[in-house]
């Protein structure tokens, strides 16, 4: 709604977005072992707009920075498109779980996630110490 009226989220409201994918009290169903998501993917709102805040909104949440996974899919999708090189996403832990900028473009996000997705499972597992 505010997009409709012409209002963009600022980094704060993104953040606080983020927290509540990944917060352990909220709305957590009975025996959900404290969190909401192994896995939390976003998609646009990374690219180099001036109300593109999500790269710094999800560097606000996460603990434990992983770059090799935005560097490896920008890699991909270079073979796409040169302007994947303008994509400002991060990822990272935030305690349990694994948070994953995507690009902003379906079939761009189609092909990071083709390419990403047995790493990302693995990654998932590793953080839950399934591996």
């Amino acid at each position: 709604m505010r997009e409709e009226a012409g209002c963009k989220p600022t980094i704060e409201e993104c953040r606080k977005v983020l927290e509540s994918l990944v917060r352990v009290d909220t709305c957590q169903p009975e025996g959900n072992e404290g969190k909401l998501a192994d896995l939390v993917l976003t998609t646009g709102g990374a690219g180099c707009a001036p109300d593109d805040c999500v790269p710094e909104a999800s560097l606000d949440v996460i603990e434990r920075p992983i770059p090799g996974i935005p560097e490896a899919m920008r890699a991909h999708t270079m073979q796409l498109t040169k302007r994947a090189m303008l994509n400002r996403g991060v990822a990272g832990i935030r305690g349990e779980v694994l948070i994953v900028n995507l690009p902003d473009k379906a079939r761009a996000v189609k092909e990071a996630l083709r390419y990403l997705l047995p790493e990302l499972t693995h990654v998932a597992d590793m953080i839950q110490k399934k591996v």
